[in-house]
């Protein structure tokens, strides 16, 4: 299933009911007098917050919803039923914006729910003309419309962890290794063209797309990139020590690119400290196995320690070296629950 983290709807609240014309009928009261009920408010239209990052891929087909309209009022007085709600279900972290009004709503919290459009009022029935001077009224109203509107929905990604890093610098492999995501691997760049998601003893780990040079401005997949990692807890940045062999890429300027393009989003954007650059962040040191000079490895490590407290050297092919990283990773999560 492609993951889909934005889509347009059109929404209605439901219509109210219409008031009616009746009279009453009853043994040996000739003119019983007014007796219609009025209509029933039309449905509110709502949006709830799940844990479901793929609920969106479920809106792909259909883009218009509608609450249920309020029933009509009735004999008797009867006033009709209002109309059933429509909650439309959508995922933690989502962004709502009114098209027409341009007003917005975040879905922060699991089974928060927000009240997007009000059903139409039911219409009056005779009966509610009834006065003195006005005994067999055959006015009514009919039900108001409700609200309506167009809708972006927006999604960014609320994770424990996501994973960073360069185009093919490992991170959907390590995914794939620590968690039971099976997602798509190739050497070559931008594998990854949308997020993808592991399961990891109760946190979320997302594989986001790659940067290059200029994402904060839109290049390559870096908007995207860039606007799911910002609600991310803590980012791992991965630095292949395939970089050793580029001529263009170092490992520390790979890892300084990455830096550079967060920066830069911050300041457009003005997050200051709330920004990309300061998350907490881990430093892992992937495909080690593609050189076997050991001091190169751990002198590589040494330099990256100047940096991060936490650096971790990884083969993704070592089942020691994953273990050890995951065992390392619950104990980093666990206290930042």
């Amino acid at each position: 299933m492609a993951f889909i983290d934005e889509i347009k709807i059109y929404a209605e609240a439901g219509r109210g009911g219409d008031g009616v014309v009746r009279w009453r009928q009853e043994k040996f009261i000739p003119k019983g007098g007014p007796a219609g009920g009025d209509g029933g408010r039309g449905g509110d239209f709502y949006a709830v917050a799940i844990r479901d990052v793929h609920i969106l891929s479920k809106y792909k087909a259909k883009k218009s919803f509608k609450a249920q309209k309020g029933e009509n009022g009735g004999n008797k007085s009867l006033h009709g039923k209002k109309g059933n709600d429509f909650v439309l279900e959508l995922p933690i972290g989502s962004i709502i914006t009114n098209l027409e009004t341009e007003e917005k709503w975040q879905l922060l919290e699991e089974r928060e729910k927000i009240l997007l459009l009000k059903g139409g009022h039911g219409g009056f029935g005779n009966e509610h003309f009834k006065s003195s001077t006005n005994t067999t009224p055959k006015e009514w109203r009919p039900g108001e419309e409700g609200e309506r509107g167009n809708f972006h929905i927006e999604l960014e990604l609320f994770a424990d962890a996501g994973l960073v890093g360069l185009p093919n610098a490992g991170k959907t492999s390590l995914l794939n290794a620590i968690t039971n995501t099976n997602a798509k691997v190739g050497d070559y760049e931008f594998t990854t063209l949308d997020p993808n998601l592991g399961d990891f003893y109760g946190h979320t780990i997302a594989d986001i797309p790659g940067l290059i040079e200029g994402a904060n401005l839109g290049k390559g997949l870096g908007v995207k990139f860039l606007r799911h990692i910002k609600r991310t807890k803590m980012i791992a940045h991965l630095i292949s020590f395939e970089n050793l062999f580029k001529n263009t890429t170092g490992m520390m300027k790979a890892y300084k690119e990455i830096r550079k393009e967060l920066e830069k989003y911050d300041k457009n954007l003005n997050l200051g400290e709330e920004g990309l650059s300061k998350k907490e962040e881990i430093i892992i040191l992937t495909k080690s196995d593609t050189t076997d000079n050991s001091k190169i490895i751990e002198k590589k490590k040494k330099e990256f320690e100047k940096i991060s407290k936490k650096v971790f050297v990884l083969s993704l092919y070592d089942d020691k070296s994953i273990k050890t990283f995951r065992d390392e990773l619950v104990k980093i999560l666990k206290k930042k629950v």
